[in-house]
């Protein structure tokens, strides 16, 4: 994306008011000297008014509000997005040397204040590697411009903007693939790993679809999800892995060095979401087998789960699932659950954090650990979480794909894991506390 350089005469600076912008009225001043791009078209307005831009960013679906969502004005262009492990941290986020930015509220809504004024101001909507930018048409000087929710939903495909590079291996107790779908993510980014998609997904070792259906990819088959781990460099081609849950302990007989795989891969800055039985990739490491105590016992079944809001990101997981614009939970901190599993006791509070459980069962539904584990706050690239909640209720697991994604609505605990899964993308920051 290009930027206009303006002179000083151009925006009223350096001289006598006699820029173009300086026909409003409400302006004080405009640009300063040594301004640069963009900065030289941010005002100062009159009688305490500002000129802003609001709107609400969505998940691509546009159906479900992102909070904590970033929205910013670049003043240069945008770099890259690097495909693969990465330090993807808060405190490096932006590119593009932003003049403005802000965070979405539980309801995806943003305010951004002091906004350049004119014709095609950029704008970049951003969670994690999830990034879409596009240009305002025009921003008048100290008024509100509101932009329509389908700009500033995340992008349903590459042509709109970038999702994350995601591995995905199938299941046959969870279908999780069929998630992504409900997301909004596009049937054409949806392909194995020898296509072009944002999405590869790969069999499961003993259970879950091996194929798309002959209406998707000419019904290809899926390479086997131990290719994917067998080695590192196939893992590294990924930002997100994303495991279903096999319905027992599978992989149950993989080798050390897909178990040493997988941790060097979350160390690096991997994202990892690891679907009940997956937690085999905790258990069989040793540098992580302390953190989590495990007791397979009989399902659950339906139940209603609590959400632990005693840190920041679980009291907003919390807060969010009550708005109307959600509708997950119809009481703060309460999650209704189906066919919740119960196989997670405890974890080690002091590197794991908790947070969805069932007290009364004496179970953990949910946690979430940054990586290396024994790094300093500030040192820590990558996450892992796992999740006892399976999302399968309704779709058909081991159905060439995506014919077995037969539905439509989000269940409470699939707005849960949508909001989940767009914590494990976002960028890093202390966990605990």
């Amino acid at each position: 994306m290009s930027f206009p350089l303006l002179s000083c005469n151009d925006v009223g600076i350096g001289g006598p008011d006699n820029g173009p912008m300086f026909s409003n009225p409400d302006i004080e001043s405009m640009g300063y000297e040594g301004c640069t791009n963009l900065q030289c078209r941010q005002v100062v307005c009159k009688n305490a008014k500002k000129t802003t831009i609001t709107g609400r960013v969505n998940i691509p679906a546009g159906n479900l509000p992102v909070a904590g969502a970033y929205v910013f004005v670049p003043n240069a262009a945008l770099s890259p997005i690097t495909t693969g492990p990465s330090c993807e941290r808060c405190d490096t986020l932006f590119s593009g040397e932003p003049v403005t930015k802000t965070q979405t509220d539980l309801n995806g809504v943003f305010t951004l204040d002091n906004v350049p004024t004119g014709e095609n101001v950029p704008l970049v909507v951003q969670v994690g590697k999830w990034r879409r930018e596009f240009n305002v048409n025009y921003v008048e000087a100290c008024r509100e411009t509101a932009i329509p929710e389908d700009n500033t939903r995340l992008p349903k495909n590459q042509q709109e903007g970038n999702i994350p590079k995601i591995a995905l291996s199938t299941g046959g107790a969870d279908v999780l693939e069929c998630l992504l779908r409900k997301l909004g993510i596009e049937d054409k980014e949806f392909t194995n790993d020898s296509g072009t998609g944002r999405v590869h997904l790969y069999s499961g070792v003993t259970s879950g679809t091996n194929k798309f259906d002959t209406t998707l990819n000419g019904g290809a088959n899926l390479t086997s999800a131990r290719t994917l781990w067998g080695t590192a460099a196939n893992l590294n081609k990924y930002d997100l892995f994303i495991g279903s849950c096999e319905g027992s302990m599978q992989p149950s007989a993989e080798t050390a060095q897909s178990v040493q795989n997988f941790y060097d891969y979350v160390n690096a800055g991997g994202r990892m979401f690891a679907s009940h039985w997956h937690s085999y990739w905790i258990r069989q490491q040793t540098n992580w087998n302390g953190l989590a105590t495990f007791n397979n016992r009989a399902d659950i079944g339906n139940t209603t789960a609590t959400i632990n809001t005693n840190f920041s990101r679980g009291s907003t997981l919390a807060s969010w699932l009550v708005q109307p614009a959600v509708g997950g939970s119809t009481m703060l901190g309460q999650l209704p659950l189906r066919d919740a599993q119960n196989t997670l006791m405890s974890v080690d509070t002091t590197r794991v954090q908790t947070w969805i459980t069932v007290p009364a069962s004496q179970n953990v539904q949910y946690i979430s650990f940054d990586t290396p584990v024994s790094a300093p706050a500030s040192a820590k690239c990558g996450r892992f979480v796992l999740s006892d909640i399976h999302v399968s209720s309704g779709d058909t697991p081991g159905m060439a794909f995506p014919k077995g994604c037969t539905t439509t609505t989000l269940s409470p605990q699939e707005k849960a894991l949508i909001f989940l899964l767009f914590d494990l993308s976002s960028c890093i920051e202390p966990p605990i506390g």
